[in-house]
């Protein structure tokens, strides 16, 4: 199937976090056709019940290109124009996925083997699908993790360190405010003083970020509220220690602050003949902790329209990303044979 028509594909299939199924069906139906004509194996990796990761492979896989199969809400489909293919996943990562196989259709018919295509669920959430696969490694020595960087190659992504906090009150009539407490207002004030924490900075990574990104609480405008809760989450530059302290002294006596998430901020190298750049988002990388080889993270699209309304991928971005894949695909196989 042609590059732009895969990427179309697999955008007007939705699967926002917990609903990639379908999309997976699809994969596998399209994967194992493939394996099949070109002497290859597919499996699938269970995650949890009705979420499977997708394993394809050639030979004994040296290097495996891996990318994400969910997307964020709401969905919407594909279309497209002579420049771009527009939709929900279209750069994150759905395109990603159709340049990955691309890339290895290409490298199938030049008669290279010893890779493998890895593709997970969950990543958008809380990296289910490679928390799995970090404990089922096949082998591969080298890892080219998929991500919109606008076909830079990363040298350090941001990590992630996210609370649900809590806040409990007593419920009084509104127009008798001192007879109840409100759990809304004291969340207001944790919150207040958590954005007054002092953020790390970085040389290579910059400063550190926060993003209170829900709130939600109380019973009706005329009631004082009784529960509060929101979302928190810090991008990191390195060692959490400090923000947890933070958290914890701007919560002490008044909320209930529980870390859900917590992902390392990662630094990688080089790779010759690519441009270079840093990101803020966080990837897989670090769930698979080495398990599948050494990361590289690269991909098209740019992580600014991902997750919008006007998320889109440039049709020359993906083409140039099968190149970058197989190119990085033969050069690593070459470096694990001399180093054998």
């Amino acid at each position: 199937m042609q590059l732009f028509e895969l990427t179309r594909a697999l955008v007007d299939i939705e699967s926002t976090t917990n609903r990639e199924k379908n999309v997976g069906d699809y994969l596998f139906a399209h994967l194992s056709a493939l394996t099949a004509r070109s002497g290859g194996q597919i499996q699938r990796m269970s995650a949890e019940q009705n979420r499977d990761n997708l394993f394809a492979f050639w030979g004994q896989p040296v290097v495996t290109l891996s990318t994400h199969m969910d997307t964020v809400p709401p969905y919407f489909g594909s279309s497209e124009d002579e420049q771009f293919i527009f939709g929900r996943g279209a750069c994150d990562a759905k395109g990603i996925i159709a340049a990955m196989v691309s890339a290895a259709e290409k490298l199938l018919a030049g008669g290279t083997r010893n890779f493998g295509l890895l593709f997970v669920v969950g990543e958008e959430r809380n990296s289910a699908g490679a928390k799995v696969a970090a404990v089922q490694p096949r082998g591969s020595r080298f890892l080219i993790n998929g991500e919109p960087t606008e076909n830079q190659l990363a040298l350090g992504s941001k990590g992630a360190l996210r609370y649900e906090i809590t806040t409990r009150g007593k419920l009084a009539h509104s127009a008798y405010p001192e007879l109840g407490h409100s759990a809304i207002h004291t969340l207001l004030d944790v919150l207040q003083e958590i954005r007054q924490i002092t953020l790390p900075e970085d040389p290579l990574l910059g400063r550190s970020t926060l993003n209170i990104g829900t709130i939600i609480g109380g019973r009706a405008p005329n009631v004082v509220a009784d529960h509060a809760e929101a979302e928190v989450m810090f991008r990191t530059v390195g060692d959490p220690t400090a923000l947890r302290q933070a958290v914890a002294a701007a919560t002490a006596g008044r909320a209930e602050a529980r870390e859900v998430l917590h992902t390392p901020a990662i630094r990688l190298r080089k790779f010759e003949g690519l441009p270079t750049t840093v990101v803020a988002f966080t990837t897989d990388i670090p769930t698979f902790n080495g398990a599948w080889g050494e990361p590289f993270l690269i991909g098209p699209g740019s992580i600014h329209v991902a997750h919008t309304a006007e998320e889109r991928i440039a049709k020359k971005e993906l083409c140039d990303a099968v190149e970058i894949y197989t190119r990085m695909t033969a050069q690593l196989l070459a470096t694990g044979r001399s180093a054998a």
